[in-house]
């Protein structure tokens, strides 16, 4: 077993939670605490009352999240936010959250442990977000190449937008939601993009812009980092992780 404060400040320090700002509501760091002894760890990419609730029944401690708990506006607890509040009392479950921090890190971040599944060496980074560099470049490789790294990846359940090169120079990586970052490829002289979702303007964008756009899901993109953490914290601390699925297609 091992506190649930010292496990806490050694995420703090290992994600650079405090030098990295956040979206409003990220609420980074430890979101819901417990009686402060943990035993085994989770982790999953949101925290929704499923996870909460399957982590409780695998007798999961501390769940490791990155998409938090408070997101919206404050708001009564009622309805499933009573529900998620009683599962985590209930359950003895702590919650710690983190997003940007876990989304931009060098060695567990999405961006660069998704670079390292599909074979890419990262570059350099774009798209400057309160002065981090959130999204990643990569060195380049044929399309051809680049879908069939993808598909075996993401089980095939790839989107494929293809306007630009054949063989772009370099690829552009932001994991989650890359609606941001579609208007940064031109200046950054990248035409190649893979990214968790985009909106359906971005299609007719990337016909006018030349752009190769590969959609593999916002929830695919980024179980790597939570699951990195968890990883992290079980050898450190010597108690055992697990990855709460929860199957999520989008």
């Amino acid at each position: 077993m091992a506190s649930l404060q010292k496990i806490a400040a050694f995420c703090d320090k290992r994600t650079r939670r405090h030098e990295i700002r956040d979206f409003k509501g990220a609420c980074n760091g430890l979101q819901f605490e417990n009686t402060g002894v943990i035993q085994k760890v989770g982790a999953s990419v949101d925290a929704g009352l499923i996870p909460f609730q399957k982590a409780v029944d695998r007798n999961v401690d501390l769940l490791i999240v990155h998409h938090g708990m408070y997101w919206s506006p404050l708001q009564p607890i009622t309805g499933v936010k009573f529900q998620k509040v009683n599962t985590l009392l209930n359950g003895g479950l702590a919650v710690y959250s983190s997003h940007l921090p876990l989304d931009c890190h060098s060695e567990i971040g999405n961006n660069a442990l998704l670079a390292k599944e599909i074979g890419l060496q990262p570059t350099g980074t774009f798209l400057d977000y309160e002065g981090t560099e959130i999204g990643l470049i990569t060195e380049g490789i044929s399309r051809l190449d680049l879908i069939e790294k993808l598909q075996k990846t993401f089980d095939d359940k790839v989107q494929s937008i293809e306007f630009g090169s054949e063989k772009p120079n370099k690829i552009a990586i932001l994991t989650g939601s890359g609606s941001s970052a579609v208007s940064e490829l031109k200046r950054i002289g990248v035409d190649t993009l893979i990214t968790g979702e985009l909106r359906q303007n971005h299609y007719n964008q990337a016909q006018e812009e030349g752009l190769n756009l590969y959609l593999c899901g916002h929830y695919a993109t980024e179980v790597y980092g939570v699951c990195a953490l968890a990883k992290e914290i079980s050898q450190k601390f010597e108690i055992p992780w697990e990855f709460i699925a929860t199957d999520c297609p989008l």
